[in-house]
Formats: C-alpha cells, structure tokens, sequence
C-alpha cells in the first residue's frame, strides 16, 4: 500500500517529487492515479492532470479506468505542453505516460524542481515484453515507483505482462479486453512462442 509523503519544507519552498504507478494492462494504475489525485483534490491542493490526445478509448478529455472511475483532464499532443499547462498547480497527475515523447522525463523533472508533487501511471513493458516509451527513464529518476498486478487471465497467478491477441505488430495499438489479457510470465512466454 502506497502512503503519500508529507511535502517537505526546505528554506521557505515545498520540495517536489515524481510518483511512478507502472504495470501491465488491467492492473490498476489508472485507478490508483485516480485514487491519489482524489486524495490531494481533498486536501485542498491545486491539480492539474494530463493524458495524450492520442487515447479516447473512453472519452475525449477525461481519465478514466477500465472500472469506468473518472476524473477531468487536458489530452495534449507533446510532453512539453504539460509546462506550458501546468500553471502554478501543487499536483501534476500524468496518464497513459507510455504515449507521450521521450522529453516526458525532462519535463517531470522540470515539474518536480518547481516543487510539484508529480504523479504518473504508465505501462512499464509493450505488448513484446519489452519497456515501453519514456517509462523506464521515469521509473529510474522517480522517488517512488509502484508496480501494480493484474490477474493472469490465462491460469489466475499475479500477472505483469500485457498480451496482445491479434497479430498487429505495430508499437502502440490502442485497446480493450478485445485486443489484449494480462498474463503472468509463464503464460505470456508460452503465448509468445505460439505466436511465433
């Protein structure tokens, strides 16, 4: 279970980190996103929150997780675009952080030495097994990284790899429980080789 830290005061200013939520498809990273910002909507903080325009799986503009939970956001095209949003915001929530251009952990860093506490969710590995966009720089600068499981859709054991059931073999291919299952190690190996 993830504690949120107390926001520490040095010389007058609040000291920003970055938070990393990672895992395969169907783990929870959204909602655990949803579920942090909510807490600092709480507390009174300041949010801004961000995904690429490039996913309106669910909706346009709006984060939302596989369990339908929700919460505003601002699709933007480039990762840059989030300093030019983010304003004088306590809390920057990032999603689906795998899209965005690989200048996303420069600007969290940015983010973070501004004193923003900097919450991100993003797939660590594509559907090959292998990382994915921006993630392992994010997860190596980050002070907290936490990997969620999902459940094997296959044999029912923690599951950390996203399979994908078509052949598509493009990077990033946008979908469902349609298009893809988590699966544990065993299992996603198993697949890859039939696929082969």
């Amino acid at each position: 279970m993830f504690i949120e830290p107390q926001i520490a005061k040095r010389k007058g200013t609040s000291a920003g980190w970055i938070e990393v939520i990672c895992g395969s498809m169907f783990s929870g990273k959204t909602e655990e996103l949803i579920r942090r910002l909510n807490r600092a909507k709480l507390a009174k903080q300041s949010l801004e929150i961000f995904k690429p325009a490039i996913d309106t799986r669910y909706h346009e503009t709006d984060v939302v997780s596989h369990d339908e939970n929700a919460i505003r956001s601002t699709p933007v095209q480039f990762a840059h675009d989030i300093l030019l949003l983010a304003g004088n915001s306590d809390v920057i929530g990032i999603d689906e952080a795998q899209f965005f251009d690989d200048s996303l952990p420069e600007v969290c860093q940015q983010l973070a030495a501004q004193g923003k506490r900097v919450i991100i969710a993003g797939l660590d590995m594509d559907f090959a097994g292998k990382p994915f966009g921006p993630m392992p720089n994010l997860m190596a600068m980050a002070e907290f990284v936490t990997k969620v499981h999902a459940i094997c859709m296959q044999c029912g054991a923690l599951a950390s790899y996203s399979y994908r059931l078509s052949a598509e073999k493009a990077k990033v291919m946008l979908g469902e429980k349609t298009a893809y299952e988590a699966r544990c190690r065993s299992c996603f190996m198993e697949g890859m080789a039939e696929d082969e």
